[in-house]
């Protein structure tokens, strides 16, 4: 975060570069396109904007050892498909290993509990760095969401 993409493959490019280290240049290699079909799968299955203006793109492969989750924000709404028809500016992706689905579900499930309040998102969106950023979720997770 902060993501530079205006439409939903280049976030999800920028977001699987970031979950694999490699800066949300989009230069990730083999894992990155592995990660990146397996989000893609899930989003023609399912799309995954789950309304507030959040997207939580999602997907199981073997390409990483461990669920690895990244946030991102971008300055305008990106269009993307959602279950209230809103843009999205606040996004978080989990991709990891079939192995961890119960860690994939539960972090799932969090994340879509704390950005239902309106405050946790406008804490998120107005966060200026990855630290601010990160320190609102965890403060929100706090307030018992």
């Amino acid at each position: 975060m902060p993501l530079q993409a205006q439409n939903k493959e280049g976030v999800l490019r920028e977001l699987v570069a970031l979950a694999l280290g490699g800066g949300g240049n989009g230069a990730t290699g083999a894992a990155g396109d592995e990660v990146f079909q397996a989000i893609l799968e899930r989003e023609r299955q399912f799309p995954t904007g789950i309304g507030y203006g959040v997207a939580v793109p999602h997907g199981k492969t073997p390409a990483l050892a461990n669920l690895v989750v990244v946030a991102g924000t971008t300055p305008a709404p990106v269009p993307y498909e959602t279950v209230d028809g809103e843009p999205v500016r606040l996004f978080f992706l989990l991709a990891g290993p079939e192995s961890q689905a119960g860690a994939h579900v539960k972090a799932l499930s969090r994340i879509s509990r704390l950005v239902r309040r309106e405050p946790v998102r406008a804490r998120l969106l107005g966060a200026r760095t990855p630290d601010e950023f990160y320190r609102s979720l965890c403060e929100a997770e706090g307030e018992g969401a």
